[in-house]
């Protein structure tokens, strides 16, 4: 997040006062992002016919207004990535393999244990949940790795990865855990049917649009004016973005579903236990994995972040076309994000913490994560 030196390490002398170097929107940041929630939930619950208007700009249940929020947000990060480097990620058969591991085989897992431990009387709520624990995360995934001085690359890579596996793996996990391993254990049963469409579309606009534009943004940029230019005079232009975009998407998504949170302050509250577990679980242990399989600070967080988030865009658009808008099933969904962002916005502070702690020496040269420049 530092604004100063691109290969500050944790154990610079300089690191005490890099909050005070960081902009009034970096500084705050948490700030922002509690008020962008609040701003979100008063205008869905005192503006009626906000979240039918907002609905009702859509294309293939896609909402236009947050995929456009999501692509100004993506696309900075994504135009800073070194994409020269991606063979250095591809080769890391360490990182490939815990990320596989943690996001298709322990993440879904853990998410239906949660959600039958704790919602066994609430079966809307507790299949909506394990819907969301199948959607891995490709996309503010990229903003919270960032945030925390994680490797742009390696991002890159896995959450290129994760879009493949959701639309190869999605609707079979869904089978497999809401129909034939409840049925196995004795427990009810109940049924996804989603098109294949919905998946691979939310894919390409949540991953592939930005993904090109950041990669033919740097291409282009480095061919006509060189590296130097690129990194030290374009990039500080176009990172402000991501932040904004943030934000936007941020009162976006919890004004789409402000009246249905607020009007139901205990649902909300049973929903949140097991998400809360969830990312506790997810980001604690993958840290914990990273570290364990010898990857450095840079890839220990990525894979954690890469970890913990959901694709809550495509669990919401799941649930609301198999279950209805008002399904209980899509509240679960809603609530994700109004679970997900304060607590990985916490997260994205204790790793750096951790950073000073656990990594006292370099793992690689980093390229400078402030997003905003």
């Amino acid at each position: 997040m530092s604004t100063e030196n691109p290969s500050r390490t944790a154990t610079d002398p300089g690191e005490a006062g890099i909050v005070a170097k960081l902009s009034t929107l970096d500084r705050f940041l948490p700030v922002w992002i509690v008020v962008a929630m609040a701003v979100g939930l008063l205008l869905g619950r005192l503006i009626p016919g906000l979240a039918p208007a907002l609905n009702a700009i859509a294309i293939n249940g896609t909402s236009v207004p947050i995929a456009i929020g999501l692509l100004v947000m993506m696309y900075p990060v994504l135009a800073k990535v070194r994409y020269d480097r991606l063979d250095s990620v591809t080769g890391d058969k360490r990182l490939l393999i815990s990320s596989l591991v943690l996001n298709w085989v322990l993440g879904p897992a853990l998410m239906f244990a949660l959600a039958w431990l704790l919602l066994p009387d609430l079966p809307e709520y507790r299949t909506g949940l394990i819907i969301v624990g199948l959607a891995r995360c490709i996309a503010m995934v990229i903003i919270w790795n960032d945030l925390a001085c994680g490797d742009r690359e390696a991002a890159a890579v896995l959450v290129a990865l994760n879009s493949v596996f959701q639309v190869v793996a999605f609707g079979l996990l869904g089978w497999f855990y809401l129909s034939v391993l409840p049925g196995r254990l004795g427990l009810p049963v109940a049924d996804l049917n989603i098109s294949t469409w919905t998946i691979v579309g939310s894919v390409l606009v949540f991953l592939g649009v930005p993904l090109v534009a950041g990669f033919l943004t740097r291409t282009l940029g480095e061919k006509a004016k060189g590296r130097e230019w690129y990194e030290s005079k374009f990039l500080p232009k176009i990172g402000p973005l991501a932040l904004y975009g943030l934000l936007f998407t941020i009162v976006l998504l919890f004004a789409l579903q402000g009246r249905q949170i607020t009007g139901q302050p205990l649902d909300v509250v049973r929903i949140a236990l097991p998400l809360l577990a969830y990312f506790a679980i997810m980001w604690a242990g993958s840290y914990a994995l990273g570290r364990g399989v010898g990857l450095g600070y840079e890839r220990t967080t990525t894979l954690a972040f890469t970890a913990a988030g959901n694709n809550f865009e495509l669990a919401i658009a799941v649930a609301i076309a198999t279950f209805g808008a008002t399904s209980g099933q899509a509240l679960a969904g809603v609530v994700g994000p109004l679970i997900e962002v304060p607590v990985l916005v916490a997260l994205v502070y204790v790793s750096l913490w951790l950073r000073r702690r656990l990594f006292p020496t370099p793992s690689a040269p980093a390229a400078n994560h402030d997003l905003r420049s």
